[in-house]
């Protein structure tokens, strides 16, 4: 489980911050479980205040973890994103470091980047609750532990400056940093980007039907009207040898693209009776192999001779729902992290707060997996047909100063009552977070745009 996460100096966070996922009151622990941590973590806060740059430095800490190998080359630095508003912060180092609860053993895990390589770079774990130091590393000088086996020692001489000393041990397969590894590489999960296109699980081919099957009881009881859900094998390109390539385009009845000598437009029926076009270049071509997609069928009514919708065809709430319900089901079958940014996208309120109280039901959330999202919408700070929808710990708000900085706080520093109204008392800015709006201003802009309207229809009328 997640304990901590710090970053400074990333984006618009230039003093260190950290969100802190301890239980600050009694009511926060969980009852049975071994845990002692907070399973939901809501941000708060006015737009371009910082909350998505929050979870872009976790999301950079992870991908740094995950291929600082194998996207560093030799002298090629460390591509990173300081705070940009001042030139001391620009060449000052950026810090990111987590605290783990793993195996039932707190773990600390952090690094310090620059430009051109890796300042800083530690591990520890606290077994019995004593710190044991794995490693620790200032530039290229290494300590170890008296624990440190041999084989992790070595791993330093391979270690380039510019790479993480974990990434490189967990590839040469040292138990010691693996578990470490493996909690950003399998259970640090980002919810994708809301988009029209299908999403990435589903392009590849990774539900299985039990998972499919959950996603169809999901839909249904949100009162989206989708009967059941359904994966078919899609469209597949029709990809052939070059020196067929002729033949398949008079077969087909198909042009050349203008101005695209080497390639044609290639054509498959998908399962929603439309025709789906894309560019296939010869290249592509060349290999003579067949390429192939599943496609998510959403099934409405209950007679059989109506016509399932296809991911394109369906509402945009129900993909919001089917992207997130199955990120939120793996999560919650192995445990990890889920961060969502904007977890009110599309949905009603109400399905928001669903979502979230999965996470904090413990017969739900057997395993301890842990919800960290963003949102603009107060209602979730309050009640929702008479339930609760945050914790009092789970709560928390970012703040932008007038230099640009960001600053996250938790309402635990307002020394909240159980029976507040927090929705209002946010709205009427008692907790900060809030745009501050120059209302005159904000008016004259649009009645600026609409006597340019106005003057522009006046012209086309006079023409």
């Amino acid at each position: 489980m997640l304990l901590s996460f710090r970053v400074e100096n990333h984006k618009s966070i230039l003093d260190e911050q950290q969100l802190l996922l301890t239980p600050t009151y009694e009511d926060g622990v969980p009852e049975n479980a071994d845990w002692e941590a907070a399973t939901v973590a809501g941000i708060f806060g006015a737009n371009a205040s910082g909350k998505s740059n929050l979870l872009h430095a976790l999301d950079f800490m992870r991908d740094t973890v995950r291929w600082s190998m194998s996207r560093s080359e030799p002298g090629s630095g460390i591509a990173r994103e300081p705070f940009a508003l001042d030139a001391v912060s620009r060449a000052e180092p950026s810090a990111f470091v987590v605290d783990l609860m793993l195996s039932g053993v707190r773990h600390t895990y952090g690094f310090a980047i620059d430009d051109e390589r890796v300042v800083e770079e530690w591990l520890y774990a606290y077994p019995r609750r004593r710190k044991r130091v794995l490693f620790e590393r200032e530039g290229e000088e290494f300590v170890f532990g008296d624990s440190a086996p041999a084989r992790l020692r070595q791993v330093k001489d391979i270690t380039g400056p510019n790479v993480l000393f974990l990434t490189v041990a967990a590839r040469a397969a040292n138990e010691d940093v693996e578990q470490i590894y493996q909690w950003f590489s399998e259970h640090l999960v980002f919810a994708e980007e809301r988009s029209s296109g299908p999403p990435g699980w589903l392009r590849n081919q990774q539900v299985s039907e039990e998972q499919m099957a959950g996603l169809g009881e999901l839909l249904r009881s949100a009162g989206t009207g989708v009967r059941s859900v359904e994966l078919k094998d899609g469209s597949a390109s029709f990809v052939v040898s070059e020196s067929g390539l002729g033949e398949l385009v008079k077969f087909l009845d198909i042009e050349t693209t203008s101005g695209h000598p080497e390639s044609v437009v290639m054509y498959s029926p998908t399962g929603s009776g439309k025709t789906h076009a894309w560019l296939a270049t010869t290249e592509r071509l060349r290999r003579n192999k067949r390429s192939t997609s599943s496609e998510l069928c959403f099934h409405h009514g209950e007679g059989d001779s109506a016509r399932p919708l296809s991911w394109d065809e369906e509402s945009k709430g129900t993909r919001t729902l089917t992207a997130l319900g199955y990120e939120a089901q793996r999560v919650l079958e192995t445990g990890g992290v889920l961060v969502v940014d904007e977890i009110d996208a599309s949905l009603h309120p109400y399905l928001s707060a669903r979502v979230i109280s999965l996470f904090q039901d413990e017969e739900q959330n057997p395993h301890g997996a842990q919800l960290i999202f963003t949102s603009h919408d107060a209602t979730l700070l309050g009640r929702i047909r008479g339930e609760e929808v945050l914790r009092r710990d789970h709560i928390w708000f970012v703040e932008k100063d007038a230099q640009g900085r960001t600053t996250l706080y938790p309402l635990s520093d307002f020394k909240p009552r159980g029976d507040d109204n927090r929705a209002r008392r946010y709205l009427t800015g008692r907790y900060g977070a809030v745009p501050d709006v120059d209302d005159e201003l904000f008016l004259m802009a649009l009645h600026r745009r609409a006597q340019k309207e106005e003057s522009f229809e006046a012209e086309v009328d006079r023409e």
